[in-house]
């Protein structure tokens, strides 16, 4: 009787977790303890290419193709959301002391969820060129990047990071990838990006999730796409930005790793297609900050081409005080999940399937 009653209860629950499902309209309806229930997850390669052995052209490498791991509510919404690192998927996963980050918050909100891995960047590092390593010794200097603190252990006095925590700071620095920064790499990326959006795997109303440097790459897949599967983009301190060339602006220096990115008229203005875009800059963030200045300059060249881009900064104009370079993952990530979920539904992308 007891396993039977038990067996009961289980249905019941599931049968209950359906029930609010199947009465939900729009965004809103989710609960911070509602399970996650998935119809599948899995992964797949996508763009790249094949070379043959110079030396012996019956053999082939397979080489310089993105990967995506993809995550399939139970009753998916419409708009599928796909989370591009810069430093690595971890950032993603988790909030910095461990708890949850925004993949399992936007699966709680039956979004589906798409993690991706650029060419030769983490999972999909198979290059079709030689490549090199050498160590890179940035832990201090991720500090002061990410927005922690004006210098190395000077953290800012309302971070929202556990600042006490030294396993938090440890896990930080080092859920990392390889990062190749220079315009070779971005349009790498961006080349299978966008293959991987117009293919239609990550459906048909893609909101590309940026940070840092995968911003500038969001924004080059949708210049590149073919489709109008791009419903949205949403950069979180994004460092690079795109302009159309008669916009009297240079492009970048040198390797040009984070832009300005030039390109003519007529593709910048699949920027202005793209229904809803945002730029969000965290706390402490001066108005002299050369990134926060090019994403004010290119909201006002997308919105003069008929688009939809906003700049926000968490610090000043909602008063979120001490949001960090990766907001997604501080300690007050469901304000920020909030907040893209508002974003969501405004672009009417929140509604199910």
């Amino acid at each position: 009787m007891l396993a039977n009653t038990n067996s009961r209860h289980l249905v019941g629950l599931f049968l209950a977790a359906l029930a609010s499902q199947a009465g939900a309209e729009d965004g809103g309806s989710w609960k911070p303890d509602k399970p996650i229930m998935l119809r599948q997850s899995g992964g797949f390669t996508i763009g790249g290419k094949i070379i043959p052995n110079p030396r012996n052209p019956n053999m082939t490498l397979s080489c310089d193709h993105g990967y995506v791991e993809y995550f399939t509510p139970w009753k998916p919404r419409k708009a599928s959301i796909v989370m591009w690192h810069s430093s690595g998927t971890q950032s993603f996963q988790n909030r910095w002391d461990g708890g949850e980050g925004f993949k399992d918050k936007f699966l709680r909100r039956d979004y589906p969820v798409y993690l991706w891995d650029g060419p030769r960047v983490g999972r999909a590092n198979w290059a079709c060129d030689a490549t090199t390593y050498e160590p890179n010794y940035r832990d201090q200097g991720n500090f002061v990047a990410w927005n922690f603190g004006p210098r190395f252990d000077e953290w800012w006095p309302d971070v929202q990071f556990p600042t006490s925590n030294e396993y938090a700071w440890q896990q930080a620095t080092s859920s990392r990838y390889v990062e190749y920064d220079s315009e070779f790499s971005y349009n790498l990326e961006t080349d299978a990006a966008a293959i991987a959006a117009d293919s239609g795997k990550l459906g048909k109303d893609i909101v590309f999730l940026g940070n840092s440097a995968s911003g500038l790459r969001a924004q080059l897949t949708a210049v590149k796409s073919n489709t109008t599967n791009i419903k949205g983009i949403v950069c979180y301190e994004g460092y690079g930005y795109i302009f159309p060339d008669n916009a009297g602006i240079e492009p970048g220096p040198g390797l040009n790793a984070f832009g300005p990115v030039v390109v003519p008229l007529e593709d910048f203005k699949k920027l202005a297609k793209v229904p809803s875009i945002q730029f969000l800059w965290g706390d402490h963030r001066d108005e002299s900050f050369v990134f926060l200045n090019q994403s004010r300059q290119a909201a006002e060249l997308i919105n003069k081409y008929g688009g939809n881009a906003q700049v926000i900064k968490l610090g000043e104009d909602l008063g979120w005080k001490g949001t960090t370079h990766i907001a997604f993952a501080d300690m007050h990530n469901d304000k920020v999940a909030d907040l893209l979920d508002d974003f969501l539904h405004k672009a009417k992308l929140s509604r199910y399937q």
